[in-house]
């Protein structure tokens, strides 16, 4: 599927069919995340592929109660849990170099958005999900120290588009050498 379909056309998927995910299409989902970009190629990112139902319910468990995904959790195939390293991405001898801090959460979400994408590209469904307790996620799936919980999607097989969410219109967000200048061409 051509780049800027994909990209236009995910969505946000809650509701998934049991069919399992074959290993061969998570690995090349998971090897989409591997050639992301990161900071110096630190490349900090991990992941864990949760298919064990317990562990999936403990997983939901851990989200927000409100959180619309968490049955998600229960009737996905899998969940890719993705953790990274800090200190090293955006840092010199553990030293963040810029006002940002830390980038593990940008290198991260890059790796996350290759995830998502190339999952819609196989025809599978996935939601970003980033509301839950990671220190219970963390106990959880046992993440060594060094590490943190960044984000987790359930991935597979749906049925039913959800329609696209409205965006605002480019000009709102796009401007021309500096703030306020709208770009024109």
């Amino acid at each position: 599927m051509e780049l800027l379909k994909v990209i236009h056309e995910r969505r946000s998927i809650r509701k998934y069919r049991q069919d399992p995910v074959p290993d061969e299409i998570v690995i090349e989902i998971l090897e989409a995340a591997r050639a992301a970009p990161s900071w110096a190629n630190t490349q900090v990112c991990r992941y864990i592929v949760v298919k064990d139902k317990h562990t999936k319910e403990q997983l939901k468990e851990a989200l927000s109660q409100n959180n619309p995904a968490r049955e998600a959790f229960i009737q996905a195939p899998l969940i890719i849990c993705q953790f990274a390293q800090r200190g090293l991405s955006g840092c010199k001898r553990n030293e963040p170099v810029t006002n940002k801090g830390d980038w593990f959460m940008f290198d991260a979400g890059i790796a996350m958005e290759h995830i998502v994408l190339t999952a819609w590209s196989f025809g599978l469904g996935t939601v970003h999900v980033g509301s839950f307790d990671a220190e219970k996620v963390e106990r959880i799936l046992k993440i060594p120290e060094g590490f943190s919980m960044v984000e987790m999607t359930p991935l597979g097989y749906f049925d039913e588009v959800p329609k696209p969410t409205p965006r605002r219109p480019l000009n709102e967000s796009l401007f021309l050498d500096f703030y306020g200048q709208p770009f024109k061409s």
